[in-house]
């Protein structure tokens, strides 16, 4: 039996899941327009476990998404995550943020394409077939015209991404699902615990999110 704690703060959606053997027993979100996770994340994590019952000594791993997304957001999670697994000598277990996005399409045939917003036209994404298995590895790229052309057959697009590409992307074969738009840690639970059924754990002291740009601060006007 295995209690895993399982954290997703890569979007403006901070979310908190806790499982027992991949099944989701709690979750805690909320997604605003402002970031909230420095205050909500641990608040959060409390009431998964006074909810459950339980306490953190209970815990056997965390699992945190490890991105790309936000680089603030980014920050707190895994500070969190390696931090609780410090504290409580417990596992880390990192998840692809494109494929816990990529999980809230059920879809029997074609490609899913995770879109992140990284402002202005750029994008994360990835390409996986509806097996959830990877095609293409995460990258940032720029939206064009041309973009995701040479795919062939039907292709489903979510993300926070999709506003600024639905316009652009012109193609029958293209869905856009923007009814969801942010990762949760629902998806994350059963991830994490296969994940730790093979004991694939992160070094806590070295372990880093997948920024995939360099965090850029805008310089001040005078």
């Amino acid at each position: 039996m295995a209690y895993i704690l399982n954290i997703e703060t890569t979007s403006k959606n901070c979310s908190v899941a806790l499982a027992k053997d991949g099944e989701i027993l709690v979750l805690r979100e909320k997604a605003e327009l402002g970031y909230s996770h420095a205050e909500k994340l641990h608040v959060f994590i409390s009431e998964v476990l006074q909810e459950a019952r339980l306490e953190l000594s209970d815990l056997n791993a965390v699992a945190v998404s490890q991105g790309p997304g936000s680089y603030t957001g980014l920050r707190i999670g895994v500070s969190a995550a390696k931090g609780f697994c410090l504290a409580l000598d417990i596992p880390l277990i990192a998840i692809d943020t494109m494929e816990v996005l990529a999980r809230q399409v059920k879809q029997k045939d074609g490609l899913i394409i995770p879109l992140i917003d990284a402002r202005r036209m750029e994008v994360y994404d990835a390409i996986f077939d509806t097996n959830f298995q990877v095609i293409e590895a995460t990258k940032a790229e720029i939206i064009t015209e041309e973009s995701f052309s040479t795919l062939a057959g039907t292709v489903y697009f979510i993300g926070d991404g999709v506003a600024k590409c639905k316009s652009i992307l012109a193609n029958d074969s293209f869905h856009f699902l923007d009814a969801v738009i942010f990762p949760s840690a629902k998806e994350m639970c059963p991830l994490s615990f296969e994940k730790y059924k093979i004991s694939d754990f992160e070094n806590v002291a070295y372990f880093e999110p997948l920024y995939l740009k360099d965090f850029f601060v805008a310089p001040r006007k005078e």
